[in-house]
C-alpha cells in the first residue's frame, strides 16, 4: 500500500509547498536563546518580542527570506582585557526564525529597553469569485 503524503493527496492541488513549510518549521530546533514572546495586539496584528539585553541596534538584523522572518544578533568583539568573576549575561550570537503565512507582513521594528519588538499584520483577503470561460475545442 502506498502512503500518500499531505502534499501528494489528489484533492489538494498545489499544497506541496505547505508540506515543505511544515518540514521547515519542524527543523527550526528548540533553542531557547534568546527568549521571546508572541502576542496578539489586535484582531489582525501580532508582536514578537525578543529579550536582547546587551545588543545594540547595529548588532541586530531583521530579514525576510522565503516567507520566513529571520532575526539575527551578533555582538561586536569585547576587549580581551576584561576579567569576569561571574558571567551570567549571554553574549552569544543567535538566529531565530518565524515562518510567515501568506498575507502576513512586517510593519515595523523597535529596540526599547533591551527588548526587540517586531510588529506584524495580516492583510485581510477579500473573498474572490472568479468565473472561468469555457472555450470550444
Amino acid at each position: 500500500m502506498t502512503k500518500l503524503t499531505f502534499g501528494a493527496h489528489p484533492h489538494l492541488l498545489g499544497f506541496d509547498q505547505l508540506e515543505r513549510l511544515v518540514e521547515r518549521t519542524a527543523k527550526t530546533g528548540s533553542d531557547s536563546y534568546p527568549p521571546y514572546n508572541i502576542e496578539q495586539s489586535a484582531p489582525d496584528a501580532f508582536r514578537i518580542t525578543l529579550a536582547v539585553a546587551g545588543f545594540s541596534q547595529a548588532d541586530l538584523s531583521i530579514t525576510i527570506e522565503d516567507r520566513a522572518l529571520v532575526l539575527r544578533g551578533r555582538q561586536s568583539e569585547e576587549p580581551q582585557d576584561r576579567i569576569f568573576l561571574h558571567r551570567g549575561i549571554a553574549a552569544r550570537a543567535f538566529q531565530r526564525s518565524f515562518v510567515l503565512a501568506d498575507g502576513v507582513e512586517v510593519v515595523g521594528a523597535a529596540l526599547e529597553n533591551g527588548l526587540l519588538h517586531v510588529d506584524l499584520t495580516r492583510q485581510k483577503a477579500d473573498p474572490v469569485v472568479q468565473t472561468i470561460e469555457i472555450k470550444r475545442g
